[in-house]
């Protein structure tokens, strides 16, 4: 009597598949079969996995990057107070387009009278109706601002974000002080990397000019390009960039709103994140009597 299964029996008679086969998610549950039992159980699955090839370098730091966003809190993140650039709702618009394109940020914290008073926050772009409406009232302008504790979890905080169409928070303390803030940006840089922005379009270019005067530099530039282009003199035997020879200058890591003179130049930090500095703004300044190119 012939078989009335011939397909089974023939599928049964096949070599197995061999693991090279698998899906990625086969491969990844066959290491986690041993249930971890808390987070450093997690990260060494990770490990093992990332050291067998089974995850990529770009996704064993995006997964890592999301479980540090699910421990960390505002407060780990923020930019402190003392680094906060505002805009004091008081002062003339001029003056507030200046600050405005001097930090080039897109929102900023807008106080009254004072520092701690935060009335709302500002969209740099909203400042082009007042270009077509000179008598527009600047308050009109000013968006509520959101303020959270210091102990708020990234990853709530980034849902937040997400659900609320929020890029920006005011951190504040257990009293109710001005702590600090922390944009979405920050947050997904925890996870995915620095986000660049338009200065980043060609990845060759490395020192952008804003001004006769005035340059926006990455902190990755080589010593000898900044040299060429800016006429200075940094040491090019010591160190490969200018962030390198920077956080030697300074003996730490550089932070936002640190500045150094040197042959010069005026260097300010105008972004950076915990391991170093991104992006610098160089300024020309007249010589001074006795200039040694100390931090100023």
């Amino acid at each position: 009597m012939s078989d009335p299964y011939p397909a089974a029996e023939a599928e049964a008679s096949r070599p197995a598949k061999s693991s090279s086969n698998k899906s990625l998610m086969d491969r990844l549950l066959s290491l986690v079969r041993r249930e971890p039992q808390d987070r450093d159980s997690i990260k060494a699955v990770l490990e093992a996995a990332h050291e067998r090839s089974l995850l990529d370098d770009e996704a064993y730091v995006m997964i890592k990057g999301a479980l540090a966003v699910s421990e960390g809190t505002a407060g780990d993140l923020m930019v402190p107070r003392s680094r906060m650039d505002m805009l004091d709702i008081g002062q003339p618009l001029p003056y507030l387009l200046s600050q405005v394109i001097d930090t080039a940020h897109s929102r900023f914290p807008v106080y009254e009278g004072d520092r701690e008073n935060i009335i709302g926050i500002l969209l740099a772009k909203d400042l082009l109706r007042c270009m077509l409406e000179p008598g527009l009232d600047l308050r009109s302008l000013v968006r509520p601002a959101v303020f959270i504790p210091e102990s708020k979890r990234l990853n709530v905080l980034l849902r937040d974000f997400r659900v609320n169409r929020n890029h920006l928070a005011i951190v504040i303390d257990e009293h109710g002080g001005i702590s600090g803030l922390v944009t979405m940006e920050d947050v997904l840089e925890q996870i995915v990397g620095d986000i660049e922005d338009e200065f980043d379009e060609d990845e060759e270019q490395t020192i952008f000019a804003e001004s006769d005067q005035s340059w926006r530099v990455m902190a990755t530039t080589d010593i000898d390009d900044f040299n060429e282009a800016l006429g200075a003199a940094l040491p090019e035997d010591d160190y490969d960039t200018v962030g390198g020879w920077l956080a030697a200058e300074l003996g730490r890591i550089p932070r936002r709103g640190d500045t150094v003179e040197r042959d010069n130049l005026a260097i300010e930090v105008v972004r950076a994140d915990a391991r170093r500095a991104l992006w610098l703004r160089v300024r020309r300044v007249a010589p001074r009597t006795g200039d040694t190119g100390e931090q100023a």
